[in-house]
């Protein structure tokens, strides 16, 4: 069976929003005009970017879980130029985070640890695993349909 390492970010995450889209993750209703956090000029011009943000969060703490939504602020956020200098960093806001991991838990695929953080849960684990080795057996039947044309 496949992990989360083994296939490309982009992919799994493309098809993890699917699979978000048809679950209930509910977007809040503030979420067609808020930026992403101070270091962003403008709102996000895809329309299921909260879906994408959900996708990306529960992949992120997979990969690095336990993590606090501090950690994840930072992770997520961005350079602001500041005059004429370099630009420093911001965090991201923590309200999208926050309001994603609660919806994550409430379908039961990440789960808090006391003074810790969050953590994915088994049947995530598994919801990941899975999905991740889907990817990889259409990933290696591509690649053997173009070995054969080639």
């Amino acid at each position: 069976m496949a992990k989360v390492y083994d296939v490309p970010a982009d992919v799994l995450l493309r098809k993890l929003t699917d699979i978000l889209k048809n679950e209930d993750i509910p977007a809040p209703s503030w979420t067609s005009f808020v930026k992403t956090g101070s270091h962003a000029d403008r709102p996000p011009h895809e329309k299921d970017w909260w879906h994408i943000r959900c996708a990306s969060i529960l992949r992120k703490i997979y990969l690095h879980g336990p993590i606090g939504i501090n950690d994840l602020r930072k992770e997520f956020g961005g350079g602001k130029p500041v005059g004429y200098g370099a630009a420093h960093h911001r965090d991201a806001g923590g309200a999208i985070i926050r309001n994603a991991i609660h919806g994550l838990e409430k379908l039961g695929y990440v789960e808090k640890v006391e003074k810790k953080g969050r953590v994915v849960t088994k049947q995530g684990m598994q919801k990941l695993d899975r999905l991740a080795t889907e990817i990889l057996k259409e990933l290696v039947t591509e690649n053997q349909h173009l070995k054969v044309y080639s």
